[in-house]
């Protein structure tokens, strides 16, 4: 599985595989990994705003 298709079902752009393993401890890690990476998309659109939208005196 690429980078970008496991990115896309994190975040519900696409459908998750059906043939995948559904464990607990498998949805545990991903519940895991979108709390992050939803978190650093967080943090990187807060420094985009800081470095490019407000102005600096």
């Amino acid at each position: 599985m690429g980078v970008w298709r496991q990115l896309a079902e994190y975040l519900y752009i696409k459908k998750r595989d059906p043939n995948a393993p559904r464990t607990k401890w498998m949805r545990y890690m991903h519940g895991i990994n979108r709390l992050s990476l939803i978190m650093f998309l967080i943090a990187l659109i807060i420094i985009i705003v800081k470095l490019f939208i407000i102005k600096k005196h």
